[in-house]
Formats: C-alpha cells, sequence, structure tokens
C-alpha cells in the first residue's frame, strides 16, 4: 500500500499527465493542498519534492509551485568553446554575462597555475529561457588576456572566444573533468532547482603550446536535462596505422 506521501504525488501526477494541471500553471497552496488531502504540510511538502527531483514541479522562492513546462536539453559538446553545445545557437536561450575583477584564491590559483592573489577576470554566465535559468557557468581568464573595457562595457563570452583563438602561441589543449554532485545552495536557488537534484559539473582548462592555461571554467548543468557529449578522432597515417 503506497504510503500517503506517494499517494499524493501519483495523484499529482496523473493530474498533470492528462492536463488537468498544465505548464505554467501554479498549484494551490501548500497549506490549501494539505487540506485537500488531508495530510500535514511537512507530508505534502515530501510529495512535492518527488515531483521535484522528477522534473514535474518546480518551486520559486515567494511564488509558490508551478509545474514545470517541457525541458529544453543542454548538451554540451566536450574540447569545444560553447557552454550549451547544440542548444547555444538556438534563438529561444540567451545568456547573460556579468564581469568582474577578483583575485585568484587557492582553487583557482591551482587550476590556472598562478600564484595565489594574482589578477583574474571572471564570467559569471547564465543562460535562460525566458525566465526560467537553465545552466551556470564561471569561467576565469588571467587579466593580461581580457580586455579592459570587459570591467567597464559588458563583453559577450563569444567575444572573448574569440580573443583567446587568436592567442600567440595558439591553443593547444583543453582538459576536462566531469563529475555528478548535488548542487550548492547558491546554484540550487540560482538554477531554480530542488537541492535533491543532482547536477553535472565540468571542469575545463585550456592551455597553449607554451603549457600556460588561459582559462578555467566551471560548468553547472541541472541533471534531469543535460547531456555531455565527447568525440574522439584518431589519425591514421599513409601506412594505414592508427596514431
Amino acid at each position: 500500500m503506497p504510503s500517503r506521501r506517494d499517494a499524493i504525488a501519483d495523484d499529482l501526477r496523473d493530474r498533470i499527465a492528462t492536463g488537468r494541471l498544465k505548464p505554467g500553471e501554479r498549484l494551490p497552496s501548500e497549506s490549501h493542498l494539505a487540506a485537500q488531502y488531508r495530510v500535514s504540510t511537512p507530508t505534502l511538502r515530501s510529495a512535492l519534492a518527488v515531483l521535484q527531483v522528477e522534473g514535474l514541479v518546480e518551486k520559486a522562492h515567494g511564488k509558490g509551485n508551478f509545474v514545470r513546462r517541457p525541458l529544453r536539453r543542454i548538451t554540451y559538446v566536450g574540447g569545444g568553446r560553447t557552454l550549451d553545445g547544440q542548444t547555444a545557437a538556438d534563438t529561444a536561450l540567451s545568456v547573460t554575462v556579468h564581469t568582474t575583477r577578483i583575485r585568484a584564491g587557492g582553487h583557482l590559483a591551482a587550476l590556472l597555475k598562478v600564484s595565489a592573489s594574482s589578477p583574474l577576470t571572471e564570467f559569471l554566465c547564465l543562460s535562460h529561457e525566458g525566465e526560467r535559468p537553465h545552466s551556470l557557468a564561471r569561467i576565469y581568464v588571467p587579466c593580461d588576456l581580457a580586455p579592459a573595457t570587459a570591467l567597464r562595457e559588458p563583453l559577450p563570452y563569444g567575444g572573448m572566444t574569440t580573443q583567446l583563438t587568436q592567442l600567440h602561441p595558439p591553443l593547444a589543449e583543453v582538459r576536462e573533468r566531469v563529475s555528478v554532485r548535488p548542487p550548492t545552495p547558491e546554484e540550487a536557488s540560482t538554477l531554480r532547482i530542488s537541492s535533491a537534484l543532482a547536477v553535472l559539473a565540468i571542469t575545463r582548462q585550456t592551455a597553449d603550446t607554451a603549457g600556460r592555461v588561459v582559462e578555467a571554467a566551471l560548468l553547472v548543468l541541472p541533471g534531469d536535462r543535460a547531456d555531455a557529449v565527447f568525440t574522439t578522432h584518431y589519425v591514421i597515417d599513409e601506412k594505414g596505422t592508427e596514431r
């Protein structure tokens, strides 16, 4: 026999599947739903948490619970330079970029292979569809590689990418580490996801032919809509030998 929590989740799930609760629609208040199902508020919230993890319901702070609209998939292309892969060119998605001058802390200093307190330019990139956040990225570049205008005027990350591809010495390597973990409280709040939903976390380092790390990126993609694609290209010499 299903628990009260599971019975409530099943009923709401059925109402969503049959269209009685439509995408984007606000659910009745938690107190109203608790009274309707004759359960305590904690039990009702536990049922809603199940649907949040499944991606059927999302909670907007101060606004209530809403039926989540169909999720747009995010594809991260390994070794590439884009945040959202195949969706980056989709006009329905936009990216806001906030640029800040910071000093390298312990983790960033190790990631960029610079001394502690070295000046960095941080690009905080949030992709979203309408009002819905999709993915989060913090990208760090040594200050001597980022134009001073980046701090005075909004600089699209695409413009920074173009500048990096024109470096001398040129880019030579992109190294990525992919892990699955719970979101931090800040990430859960920014992306409007449940703290119980796992995220795909990608740490990326880009180095030039001299071995200097010219960019480090920390990407966070919600696990209920993210795919990561990595392709290996083999080089065959004239003798037919794989290299």
